[in-house]
């Protein structure tokens, strides 16, 4: 008897640049300052402070969610190659809908890269996916992430409460119609 063929997963992760930054898919090289991410005071908004199993794990979760999905996090770097964050689309079992999530890590805040990073995974989603315009859920607690949702055109509309934790939830503007 032979055995039944392998399942082959054909993945691919759009590669995106815009003036400043790569948008490009998760790599076991990011892992390390996930870790770094993971175990700073900045991670407390996205669930950090867990153990090193669990940042695997998301890595891999990300990878998994770009094949079930057709979108996730990108990982995202300057032009000169420093790993910067995660900024993109997710969809998680038991979410309302799609979110546009962003983490920077320690040291690249306050440059716009988040804002610069945040408009064009989103406009991948539009383009690629729905002009639906999608939310993110963002802890009352955390003005930094409010204010990059402002600048990306985002207002609230809805509190929730999320994985036990009372959010807001912002709602982007739907991409403009181009003639």
């Amino acid at each position: 008897m032979t055995p039944p063929a392998a399942h082959q997963i054909n993945l691919t992760i759009p590669v995106i640049q815009t003036d400043r930054l790569v948008l490009r898919e998760p790599r076991e090289a990011d892992f390390p300052a996930m870790l770094a991410f993971n175990d700073s005071p900045r991670s407390s908004f996205v669930g950090g402070g867990r153990d090193r199993q669990w940042v695997w794990r998301g890595l891999l979760a990300n990878l998994g969610h770009w094949v079930l999905r057709g979108y996730g996090l990108f990982s995202v770097e300057t032009k000169t190659g420093d790993f910067i964050g995660r900024i993109g689309m997710i969809f998680h079992d038991g979410w309302d809908e799609p979110e546009l999530g962003w983490h920077l890590f320690d040291g690249f805040e306050g440059r716009g890269y988040g804002v610069e990073a945040a408009r064009a995974a989103r406009d991948d989603y539009h383009a690629r996916i729905t002009a639906h315009p999608p939310i993110s859920y963002i802890d009352p607690a955390n003005p930094r992430s409010e204010a990059l949702a402002r600048r990306l055109g985002a207002a609230p509309e809805r509190h929730a409460t999320v994985f036990g934790t009372l959010i807001t939830i912002w709602r982007h503007p739907a991409p403009e119609v181009r003639a």
